[in-house]
């Protein structure tokens, strides 16, 4: 598939898969006699997965790393697997975390409802200030 169709299945700018190829995140891909990019179907699912790592946190470095452990081979499968379990975690603390403050977020807007249907008072709201006198007002 040409540069073009595979921008459009993947949801990557033209400019970015460039960028990949020369940075070396993925591999350079065929051409044509017109010198035209040609690129093998599986390279959709190699950019899903760099997509996905990406979307997960992991930076351009370690991609680029686990890029060039990939394009080595099988020898770096040890290699591949650590950097991913390390990944993991950190994700699964990342979503632990999102988790948390997912559960406060809906606290706070079960406790805005209450105080929008008269049910309690705004635990947040302010007293009214103080005169010099030491009144209310």
């Amino acid at each position: 598939m040409k540069i073009g169709d595979l921008a459009a299945r993947t949801g990557l700018s033209v400019d970015t898969l460039r960028y990949y190829e020369k940075i070396g995140l993925i591999p350079a891909p065929l051409r044509d006699a017109g010198g035209r990019r040609v690129y093998d179907a599986s390279i959709l699912r190699w950019l899903q997965f760099l997509e996905r790592l990406k979307a997960t946190g992991m930076g351009i470095r370690d991609r680029l790393a686990y890029a060039g452990l990939r394009a080595r081979g099988a020898e770096t499968a040890r290699e591949r697997r650590e950097m991913l379990e390390r990944h993991r975690q950190k994700v699964a603390a990342s979503l632990w975390e999102m988790q948390k403050t997912l559960e406060l977020l809906d606290e706070k807007v079960e406790t805005y409802r209450k105080i929008e249907a008269g049910e309690i008072e705004d635990p947040g709201a302010l007293p009214a200030p103080r005169t010099a006198q030491g009144a209310r007002t």
